[in-house]
């Protein structure tokens, strides 16, 4: 299978967007510990329309709005994984929820750490909003790309969430 790629530029960092030709597979921060390996990666030479949804998507996140559509999503993961990102989905905008409380919503008896496993393998970061997700405490806990970026994302959300108050 062909893995189309292109590059975007965030104002916290390059990011590298993957995609099949038809949905995004892939979204991540250039240079981070969860930089994916794809096979038949290769710059796209045709851009699938779904990279112009995508940047769409990106620039009105980054410029503190909250987007009203959803870019076509292909995660590849297991099924338990799927169903983890699925909750994450639905995290709105400027909130939050904690590792216990995704795990409760897959099941009663789920563990936080589980679905910190999943959260940690999310491969379309910021549109699947695993920055989202805290600690029990309120603490910022684990992301991909960086506590910072985590942190900036959040506030980014915050202030627009209160600004519509």
């Amino acid at each position: 299978m062909t893995c189309f790629t292109a590059h975007y530029d965030s104002p916290i960092g390059g990011m590298t967007m993957a995609s099949d030709g038809t949905a995004l597979t892939a979204l991540w921060f250039e240079g981070t510990r969860r930089e994916p390996q794809l096979s038949g990666m290769a710059p796209a030479t045709t851009v699938p329309p779904v990279f112009d949804e995508t940047r769409r998507w990106l620039d009105l996140y980054f410029a503190g709005n909250k987007p009203d559509f959803t870019p076509p999503l292909t995660p590849k993961g297991t099924d338990f994984q799927q169903r983890v990102w699925g909750i994450l989905l639905t995290i709105p905008y400027g909130n939050t929820m904690s590792y216990g409380d995704v795990a409760r919503l897959v099941s009663p008896t789920m563990s936080a750490q589980a679905v910190g496993g999943a959260v940690g393998r999310n491969p379309i970061g910021i549109i699947i909003p695993c920055h989202r997700v805290i600690g029990a405490d309120g603490s910022l806990t684990g992301y991909g790309g960086g506590l910072e970026r985590k942190r900036w994302m959040l506030e980014l959300e915050r202030q627009r969430s209160m600004s519509v108050i």
